[in-house]
């Protein structure tokens, strides 16, 4: 099927805490709007059956509680409503944007995902309720292709975002097309946590994914492509990503992305939108990726060098440096062992460390990770390695092994200019999950493991 992804540079309030009427929000979020409804018409005349957009496009983002409620439309929750707002636009006040995504979606015959904010009135007999007596959620909405409503999903695993609830339980969300079967939908931050996107994932069999959201990029370990793509490749499955553009809050990186492609943007330099639309393999329950056996010689390595402490990612990580043209190296954190057996393409200068971490993550969030990594440091000095690298000239053999303890392994594998890489074979062996690379595509900036333990979290 044919599905596109919009990168879209959101025109944003110049100052989100101000209290605007609705007509100064709609004002904002019209201009947003014009530029999707261009985006529709050119994916659809690319023969696009699906597009998503992303994680607060519409209505930008730093409001306050008090300062988002003008943008917000009414929440409708698409199963207990059956509704067309672009045919149907007096049924419910405050839909002006539902309605003009309807249109869209009716006049282009495509399936729209966005995200909107959205408010929905409750009584203080509900203990969840808030004292303003109502509640205000990040709200992905889906269109067929009719302008029917047939999804809403609101966000779970909010991120700093003062704006809104989180729902009392997590919703799971899917929604049925006639080119690709069941969709699931999930937002941002969702995408690190087991409820519901994990959970959605495994229990329901779903095997293409739409994605907004509104990611600002860390590297190493946490790019938005380079996750996007690690999801995909862990379960096996299609992940439609669409991120905000603001590279001047590190937001960039969106994609589709399956288990053995991807079509990517990362663009840290220029500004403006971007539309990717690509043509994907519909993922049937028993598709299967070939050649994940390979020999893997999980032995005690050589005498490593003496370890150091560096932070990455906020994580005191244990790193070994990885200083010949090749070798085999080991580094333990904890319980978790992490081995590399590597061969430079040709010598280079670069500094490249082997960490490990296996710890509680307590900054922007919290959650428990097993993570092994390989990564070019910052400079020549063992204090540089874990932080932020764009590129890199060291071509690589490797492979990377460890004995996490989660099911839940992420593979990552990124490559100067943070582009993407796929590993010829990863997966399980003799309890330790495994990734191998015979050359990377162009210098190695990260090959990691990146571990979720949820029940630790």
């Amino acid at each position: 099927y044919v599905a596109a992804v919009y990168e879209h540079e959101a025109v944003l309030s110049p100052n989100p805490a101000a209290l605007v009427e609705r007509g100064a929000a709609l004002a904002l979020m019209a201009a947003n709007l014009d530029v999707y409804e261009q985006q529709v018409a050119a994916a659809a005349g690319q023969g696009t059956q699906i597009i998503v957009f992303p994680e607060d496009g519409i209505h930008g983002f730093n409001f306050t509680r008090r300062s988002i409620y003008p943008y917000l439309d009414l929440f409708l929750p698409a199963h207990s409503v059956e509704w067309n707002p672009c045919r149907q636009p007096r049924l419910f006040n405050d839909t002006e944007v539902l309605q003009r995504l309807s249109c869209m979606a009716l006049k282009n015959k495509i399936f729209l995902v966005a995200n909107l904010g959205t408010k929905q009135p409750c009584e203080h007999v509900d203990p969840h309720c808030p004292s303003d007596g109502r509640y205000q959620f990040n709200t992905n909405v889906v269109f067929d292709d009719a302008g029917t409503l047939v999804a809403t999903y609101r966000k779970h695993n909010l991120y700093f975002e003062d704006a809104f609830d989180a729902p009392p339980e997590a919703d799971y969300v899917l929604f049925d097309t006639p080119f690709a079967g069941k969709f699931g939908v999930f937002t941002c931050f969702d995408i690190l946590f087991f409820e519901p996107a994990v959970n959605l994932v495994r229990q329901y069999k779903v095997k293409q994914v739409v994605y907004p959201t509104a990611w600002m990029n860390q590297l190493p370990l946490l790019s938005a492509v380079e996750f996007q793509q690690a999801f995909a490749t862990a379960f096996n499955i299609n992940v439609l990503a669409a991120n905000i553009h603001h590279p001047a809050l590190g937001m960039t990186g969106s994609g589709i992305y399956t288990p053995v492609k991807s079509f990517i943007y990362h663009n840290m330099q220029s500004s403006g939108g971007k539309l990717i639309v690509a043509e994907i393999p519909v993922i049937t329950p028993d598709y299967k990726t070939s050649g994940q056996e390979v020999p893997c010689r999980v032995s005690q390595s050589e005498e490593s060098s003496p370890s150091f402490y560096a932070e990455m990612m906020y994580d005191n990580f244990t790193f070994v440096p990885v200083q010949e043209d090749k070798g085999e190296l080991q580094v333990c954190a904890n319980t978790l062992c992490c081995y590399v057996r590597y061969q430079r393409a040709a010598p280079t200068r670069e500094l490249y460390a082997l960490g490990a971490f296996d710890g509680l993550h307590t900054v922007h969030g919290t959650y428990y990770v097993q993570a092994c990594a390989l990564v070019k440091c910052g400079g020549p000095r063992f204090s540089s390695c874990g932080q932020e690298v764009t590129d890199a000239t060291a071509v690589m053999d490797f492979q990377l092994w460890a004995n996490l303890s989660t099911p839940y392994v992420f593979p990552l594998l990124l490559t100067s200019g943070v582009t993407l890489d796929f590993a010829d074979h990863m997966g399980w062996k003799n309890d330790h999950y495994f990734i191998s690379k015979n050359g990377t595509s162009s210098g190695l900036l990260t090959a990691a493991l990146y571990g979720r333990w949820y029940e630790k979290d």
